[in-house]
């Protein structure tokens, strides 16, 4: 499970890479959003998802690896992933929601990883 928790990392940070790489570029993707509590530039949103997403990616390579600090890493990096996925939620939601259900899931299997 530690393994698929991983590589789910690995992946999911390159696709939030891209995705903050679209939202910088100001990609016609999201939708404006002028009523929303967390309301942030969309440039800002991108450079958020770029860094975070870079973060988790080589965490989750590290966890494949075997790390034991990256997994504790690894559940912070993903839960703010996952916090900043809900915020985004209003900008682009349908992959939102499927980040957070993949997130919620990674999180579950790093938790419970028990070493021999």
């Amino acid at each position: 499970m530690v393994l698929f928790a991983g590589v789910m990392m690995l992946v999911g940070g390159l696709l939030e890479v891209f995705r903050g790489i679209m939202a910088i570029a100001e990609d016609d993707v999201f939708v404006t959003t002028p009523r929303y509590v967390f309301k942030f530039d969309l440039t800002s949103w991108g450079w958020i998802h770029l860094v975070l997403g870079a973060l988790i990616a080589v965490v989750g390579f590290f966890v494949i690896k075997g790390a034991a600090w990256a997994r504790i890493v690894g559940i912070f990096l993903v839960s703010l992933g996952l916090i900043g996925n809900f915020l985004d939620l209003p900008y682009y939601p349908l992959w939102s929601l499927v980040i957070i259900a993949l997130d919620v899931f990674v999180i579950w299997a790093l938790a419970v990883y028990q070493e021999d």
